[in-house]
């Protein structure tokens, strides 16, 4: 049997958890059984791109020398259309993204540092000339990906399998929000869903979403957090769930 994930104490903390509609159960869950109060709002949510030649884009990507998956949801959708296996070196921008892979039967190189940056840092990206690199995704965000896997020489491509829209909040999100506890910890999913939710919640609710404190995943998220107007703000060691708790559970 493997071992059982840490989960921090939250002291019955409620956890305000801003990851995209339908995709976070499994923290929910967790911050459960770490005694905290899970609060879904979810700043996003994710489509898929309705598209007849997609299925035959990612079977030819497979054939690529590199695949570079942006994110879980990026797994989700591209298995969707095809199984991934490919001789193609894979990397994942985080750790939750490679293992995602992993559940499809895909090994995947992935950063300690969970954003472009730290993948950009991989050994294996450096000198990328001649090679044919797809980058999975949606559309819009790692600009930097972007621009720097062309600089080092790659013969790029995207392939957007789905799609980031704003989310769908109704009067139980925002009764929910209005109630919140100054000890409440915001766990800030991207600088996209925090402008969503700036938004799509009214006034009042999104002022005191901004009492609560904020855990972030990266130095990026801290500054976008902080000019949307949270005060507090904790930086968490990355993007995983482990890591997350254990920085809302801090005093």
């Amino acid at each position: 049997m493997g071992r059982k994930p840490h989960i921090p104490s939250l002291h019955g903390r409620v956890v305000v958890i801003t990851r995209p509609a339908g995709t976070a159960a499994a923290l929910a869950r967790r911050v459960r059984a770490g005694a905290g109060v899970p609060l879904l709002l979810p700043g996003l949510s994710l489509r898929a791109i309705d598209d007849p030649q997609l299925p035959a884009q990612m079977r030819a990507a497979l054939k690529d020398d590199c695949l570079l998956f942006t994110s879980p949801a990026a797994v989700r959708f591209a298995a969707a259309l095809s199984s991934l296996r490919s001789r193609a070196t894979v990397f994942a921008v985080g750790q939750g993204t490679a293992q995602a892979l992993r559940r499809h039967g895909v090994p995947a190189q992935a950063p300690s540092r969970q954003d472009s940056e730290g993948l950009l840092d991989l050994p294996a990206l450096q000198e990328l000339h001649g090679k044919r690199v797809t980058l999975i995704g949606a559309p819009g965000g790692r600009g930097l990906l972007r621009e720097q896997l062309v600089v080092r020489g790659a013969q790029l491509r995207e392939l957007h399998v789905y799609q980031r829209v704003p989310p769908r909040l109704d009067r139980r999100h925002v009764e929910a929000v209005q109630a919140l506890p100054r000890s409440a910890r915001v766990l800030v999913s991207s600088a996209e869903a925090l402008h969503n939710l700036s938004q799509r919640l009214p006034a009042s609710a999104w002022t005191r979403l901004r009492t609560a404190v904020a855990v972030v995943s990266s130095g990026r998220l801290a500054q976008a957090t902080h000019a949307a107007g949270f005060a507090r703000i904790v930086q968490a060691e990355s993007a995983l769930a482990a890591d997350l708790l254990d920085a809302a559970a801090r005093r």
